[in-house]
């Protein structure tokens, strides 16, 4: 028997399903600029050209929209970086791939830092009652996970370091550097956020990253 094919969604599914995505556009820039505490429902719903009630019976209160906020973020990570053709290439080469991805994914996105840091300032409270958050996680750290398999496979990685702590290293590096550029600027008196100074840091990012996992006592990049 021949699957029956799947039934496209009728007006009122995909009419529903415009209004969440729309107040969920709206709650991200919402948020990005104000903060967990300064963003309100009413200038999510009038961002979204919605009413407050409707934010209710999508996501039920305030903390349930910022949770699928944070859970869209991710989703929306996951989905570009399934993007990356990573099978054929050569292990160095595909995890240079990916630290160029995560490194320009924060760049071009820039609520994504914006919102992270609102959420560590409340202390991981709202998406530590996510039931996705760690299906997202997993999904990132596999992705890096086949490629230094593949490396350790071809001798060129070590095979005692884990995807996990490659991801965190990449993560820290990238993360830390944008969402502090201003203050580290200022610091260092210098203007880190100019094209030479982000094209350094990918490069010295990719070095430092590719050095980590490299096989032999040197660890240098290949």
């Amino acid at each position: 028997m021949t699957a029956a094919p799947a039934r496209k969604p009728g007006v009122r599914a995909l009419a529903a399903q415009a209004t969440r995505d729309s107040i969920l556009r709206a709650a991200t820039k919402v948020f990005a600029k104000h903060g967990y505490a300064g963003g309100r429902i009413e200038q999510i719903s009038k961002a979204a050209k919605s009413y407050d009630r409707m934010i209710y019976y999508y996501f039920g209160s305030k903390e349930g929209l910022f949770i699928a906020v944070l859970e869209e973020m991710y989703r929306r990570f996951n989905e570009a970086e399934s993007k990356l053709v990573l099978g054929a290439a050569a292990p160095v080469e595909a995890l240079q791939a990916v630290i160029r991805f995560m490194w320009g994914y924060y760049q071009k996105n820039p609520e994504f830092i914006t919102l992270l840091n609102t959420e560590n300032l409340h202390r991981g409270k709202h998406i530590s009652k996510s039931l996705r958050a760690s299906e997202y996680s997993s999904q990132a750290v596999s992705v890096l996970g086949e490629v230094l398999t593949r490396g350790a496979q071809q001798k060129l990685f070590r095979d005692d370091v884990s995807a996990r702590d490659v991801y965190l290293m990449i993560a820290a590096l990238a993360y830390f550097y944008l969402s502090n550029r201003f203050t580290l600027s200022a610091f260092l008196g210098e203007e880190l956020e100019t094209p030479a100074a982000l094209a350094h840091w990918e490069a010295f990012l990719i070095d430092s990253v590719l050095r980590t996992v490299a096989c032999g006592p040197q660890k240098q990049a290949g």
